[in-house]
């Protein structure tokens, strides 16, 4: 049986040509400005996902 994509997953997370999986940076939407610049900055920026959490979401994933 083909195994289906989560589609939730899919839309939030976005995986690179060296299977680096991308995630966006949360906590972006408002009481941004008491926190330091450097943090804000830090916050637009996509992180890559821990190897913990790789192995989770490539059970929902079947194309990496």
């Amino acid at each position: 049986m083909k195994l289906k994509t989560k589609k939730i997953l899919s839309k939030r997370v976005k995986v690179t040509g060296g299977k680096k999986i991308m995630i966006r940076a949360g906590g972006q939407d408002h009481f941004n400005s008491r926190e330091s610049g450097k943090v804000t900055k830090n916050k637009r920026r996509n992180k890559e996902l821990s190897s913990a959490n790789k192995k989770v979401i490539k059970k929902f994933l079947p194309y990496i």
